[in-house]
């Protein structure tokens, strides 16, 4: 069992027989009142969002969720296709249980896959992943004396800021996290 100090960003927990994922959990404290923690939690099944609030004296039970490796293949008619690196079975993910991890997506791409009572609900992403820049402005004279950034196209399709001085071609790393520029890709 849980406390409510244990909510944080990505615990699983059990709430109505279903798998939930933490997606926000905020501390209170009010002069009058005992504290409580305010939580932002995503069904793992169907992908619908909750706000729930729970007191200390509230036991949470951790969802029961088995881990394994997957990579991801391709996505058609807004289902997500994976294979199980261990038993090669293919399976799928709609977007309500990806949500916003889908635009970090490439083909070859191992993940961690969480199943609820034998079934895959949802996917854990690496917190930094590898992409090709396919697509960047070239640097201005001048520009890269400040720190100004530019937008890039991925190779997944994905566009993000990055420093002036990243060219078209280059491996980058970006983290999945914040969906920013993390760093160069050592070769």
């Amino acid at each position: 069992m849980l406390s409510m100090n244990d909510l944080r960003v990505g615990v699983a927990i059990t709430h109505d027989n279903q798998p939930y994922v933490v997606l926000m959990s905020d501390f209170m404290r009010t002069a009058m009142r005992k504290p409580v923690m305010r939580t932002k939690l995503r069904n793992l099944i169907t992908g619908r969002t909750l706000e729930l609030t729970f007191k200390p004296d509230d036991k949470i039970a951790e969802a029961d969720l088995e881990r394994n490796k997957a990579s991801y293949l391709y996505v058609q008619n807004g289902e997500y296709y994976f294979m199980d690196q261990t038993t090669y079975d293919q399976f799928f993910l709609n977007v309500n249980q990806l949500a916003d991890q889908t635009k970090y997506l490439k083909e070859g791409l191992e993940v961690d896959v969480l199943h609820y009572e034998g079934k895959p609900v949802t996917i854990q992403i690496p917190k930094k992943i590898q992409y090709t820049v396919v697509e960047a402005p070239d640097a201005v004279k001048g520009d890269t004396a400040t720190n100004t950034s530019k937008t890039v196209k991925l190779d997944n399709g994905l566009e993000i800021k990055a420093p002036m001085f990243i060219k078209q071609g280059e491996n980058i790393l970006v983290n999945t996290d914040t969906g920013d520029y993390s760093a160069r890709a050592s070769e």
